[in-house]
Parts: C-alpha cells; sequence; structure tokens
C-alpha cells in the first residue's frame, strides 16, 4: 500500500506535455550554459592575454632624430 503508483502514460514524460518539469529543466539548461560561456570566455581571455611590452630592436636611421655613422 505504500507503494508509489508508476505513471503509465508517456506523454506525462514529454515536453510538451509536462511543462512544470521541462520549465525547471529548460531553466537549469540556461544556467549550465550562460556559466558555461561565463568560464569559458574568461579562460580564454586569461590564456590570452597581452604578455607586456617586448623589447624591439629599432635601427638608429629610422629614429625620429635620426643617427647616421
Amino acid at each position: 500500500m505504500d507503494q508509489p503508483i508508476e505513471n503509465k502514460d508517456p506523454k506525462l514524460k514529454d515536453i510538451a506535455y509536462s511543462w512544470v518539469n521541462s520549465s525547471v529543466f529548460l531553466f537549469y539548461l540556461q544556467v549550465f550554459c550562460m556559466v558555461a560561456l561565463l568560464v569559458g570566455g574568461s579562460y580564454a581571455l586569461y590564456t590570452h592575454h597581452y604578455k607586456g611590452k617586448p623589447e624591439v630592436n629599432v635601427p638608429g636611421n629610422t629614429l625620429y632624430t635620426p643617427q647616421y655613422k
């Protein structure tokens, strides 16, 4: 008598017929996708961040005040 009653109707498990369960699922799916995009974007920005000013060798004859030999 204490056993739960099983749903024999497969329509109750379908996303089109069970809006309560499907809306909760879609909400958590949307939250998961947003968090995944945020973490993925942050990681991509971190791995491709600006490393700093590189040391560039500039020839003396191309300076604003050129230095000739």
